[in-house]
């Protein structure tokens, strides 16, 4: 359309000079229209808005504006296929561009203790209160402070590699925008299905379990809140309403503005932090040194076993750095918030893991409501109102910080047209990304209305743990390949390297999987991994140096993150695996016939006005 347009107005730099005029401020919507062919030129540009809901808003593109164009678009699905594979981005493109596509700037509210205690809102609730129980009683006993601690140190080795990308790159992309400029268009699309499918999920499961924790402070069972339906099938029969309603409550809040949002965030998370020391003093006066002599009843695999699903615990703090685009400083507030959070999440993890089977013998912990019960059991009824109304507050706080990163991830993949353009729309008032909100949790209220908790812990592990594995990958690129810079030699030398530590990662994972229980499996596997990250430190010059905050230990902090948090893989139940590759399929389904193209064509007019612009400055 461009060139059509600039023959109307006589010179390409008088068309220029009047889009400049027209549309100054950045506006997805009238942008997009822009970009599109149509018969309508500039006064259909002017007509569009941000929060309209035509079709220009969902299908702008050149692809979809008739049938003959989608039709020779399906006809370059190859050839586009492979641009997108192997085009990454840039980060002036993440931070510029590709923000530009909003209505409007997102306001720069946020300071590390915003950060922090956004960090300990979306991490402490659903896990600690409902896993530590089920974990402890079924797969780890006493040992579950172990699963913790191995968890946690998966989480914190990703925290890390989070940190120094959302410090480079500040935007509301988080790992999707890092995988798109280091990893190419095609993997951050898959991830970022999988991201998308972590906040729902996540989300459901928590509002599941705020049902639980409220049945229980009313004196009731939480199935006494829920209608069973036995015309489904048992893991989706037992519709939870009043998870709907928490979470209709938690989108109107997430919409109002970030600021209030982290304000009620840290007010009810200190809260929660006073009810967690209560639990843990109150709890340890009680302590049975008793309960501990069968430390390790299921043994190493129950520990392991048992951290593949606690990790459901560690979810969260991703959603932190998706807050960089709203941080005041985010060279400084990003380091100082995600790790003081993960720091002190963790130790209060291990604490009440502790607490709770020091109070109880494993065997006898109840699995939906672990402290409530508890304290029931050595004669404190009165305190498991505590215990329900602290875990209720936790919830809560974890439901808002998902329901502000989830729409960030989501405005952000909407930038590149990936989804639909009307999902990038920030409202001007509020500074929040609405449509985004809004979509985003009913489709987390629809899930949790039907699905059950433990289908819902399955699926979100893989998840976390799969798009975690890839931003550490995304993070060794980064710091050891640059285009242009890194000579072919090099570039092969990383390559061979990420191989072999990638591959000897998932022969660890397979073999646990498998039930190995020899060591000479592990004796080949894990030299080979550490051949591998040595051979990148010793024969591969890193191409770039962080600007302002960089993970310590590269390679190895990032490589051991990687090996981690694949074998924690092999420990999740195969059903889970199954349903995790029917998403994926219907990812790719999707990116076949809609996402590729909208991309494509987004990004080839992109390069289209750059070349525009750029001989409009050289005349």
């Amino acid at each position: 359309m461009a060139p059509s347009n600039a023959e109307q107005l006589g010179t390409l730099g008088q068309y220029t000079l009047a889009l400049i005029d027209q549309f100054h401020s950045p506006n997805s919507g009238m942008s997009e229209k822009i970009m599109t062919p149509t018969n309508g030129g500039l006064e259909g540009t002017v007509k569009r808005r941000g929060c309209s809901c035509s079709k220009e808003d969902f299908l702008p593109e050149e692809s979809f504006q008739s049938w003959g164009n989608y039709v020779k678009a399906m006809k370059r699905t190859g050839p586009k296929f492979i641009n997108r594979v192997t085009t990454r981005s840039l980060d002036a493109t993440e931070l510029n561009e590709v923000k530009g596509q909003s209505e409007n700037e997102m306001k720069k509210t946020l300071n590390w203790w915003d950060l922090m205690w956004f960090g300990v809102g979306a991490v402490i609730g659903a896990g600690i209160f409902v896993y530590t129980g089920l974990e402890a009683r079924s797969s780890a006993g006493p040992a579950v402070v172990l699963s913790y601690v191995v968890s946690g140190i998966s989480a914190m080795l990703s925290v890390f590699c989070y940190t120094e990308f959302a410090v480079e790159i500040p935007v509301a992309g988080g790992s999707f925008a890092y995988l798109r400029i280091e990893l190419g268009d095609f993997m951050a699309f898959i991830a970022a299905g999988n991201i998308l499918l972590e906040y729902v999920i996540g989300g459901a499961a928590v509002a599941r379990s705020w049902t639980s924790y409220f049945a229980t402070l009313l004196n009731h069972e939480p199935e006494d809140f829920r209608i069973k339906v036995h015309s489904l099938p048992e893991d989706y029969g037992h519709l939870d309403p009043v998870a709907v309603g928490i979470t209709m409550i938690i989108c109107v809040l997430a919409v109002k503005s970030t600021k209030g949002s982290s304000r009620f965030n840290y007010i009810a998370s200190i809260i929660h932090v006073v009810v967690i020391l209560f639990i843990i003093i109150a709890g340890l006066t009680k302590a049975d040194l008793k309960n501990y002599s069968s430390f390790a009843p299921f043994g190493a695999r129950g520990v392991f076993k048992a951290s593949s699903v606690l990790f459901f615990a560690y979810v969260g703090f991703d959603a932190v750095s998706t807050m960089a685009e709203e941080t005041k400083n985010p060279g400084r507030d990003i380091p100082i918030g995600l790790v003081a959070s993960m720091v002190i999440t963790t130790v209060a993890y291990c604490l009440l893991a502790i607490t709770l089977c020091l109070m109880q013998p494993y065997y006898e912990v109840d699995v939906d409501a672990p402290y409530s019960v508890a304290f029931t059991a050595v004669g404190m009824d009165w305190a498991k109102y505590i215990v329900a109304a602290g875990a209720l507050k936790g919830m809560t706080t974890v439901l808002l910080v998902g329901a502000v990163g989830q729409a960030r991830y989501l405005t952000h993949i909407a930038r590149t047209h990936m989804v639909p353009p009307w999902l990038a729309s920030v409202n001007e008032k509020t500074g929040t990304p609405v449509n985004a909100t809004i979509v985003m949790l009913v489709a987390t209220a629809v899930v949790a209305f039907f699905t059950s908790l433990p289908i819902l812990s399955n699926l979100l592990s893989i998840s976390t743990l799969f798009i975690f594995s890839l931003v550490a990958v995304a993070l060794l690129v980064r710091r050891y390949y640059v285009t242009d810079v890194t000579t072919t030699t090099n570039r092969n030398k990383l390559l061979l390297c990420l191989v072999l530590i990638i591959s000897s990662s998932i022969a660890n994972a397979l073999y646990w999987a498998l039930d190995g229980n020899g060591w000479i499996a592990y004796a080949i596997s894990v030299p080979v991994w550490f051949l591998g990250t040595l051979g990148l430190r010793i024969f591969v010059p890193q191409a770039r140096e962080p600007k302002l905050w960089g993970v310590p230990l590269v390679p190895w902090l990032p490589s051991a993150s990687i090996a981690i948090n694949i074998f924690l893989l092999g420990s999740i139940d195969g059903m889970s695996f199954v349903r995790f590759g029917g998403w994926t399929g219907f990812l790719l389904i999707y990116y076949v016939f809609f996402g590729l193209h909208a991309s494509y064509d987004t990004a080839k007019e992109a390069l289209k006005k750059k070349i525009e612009n750029t001989k409009v400055d050289g005349v």
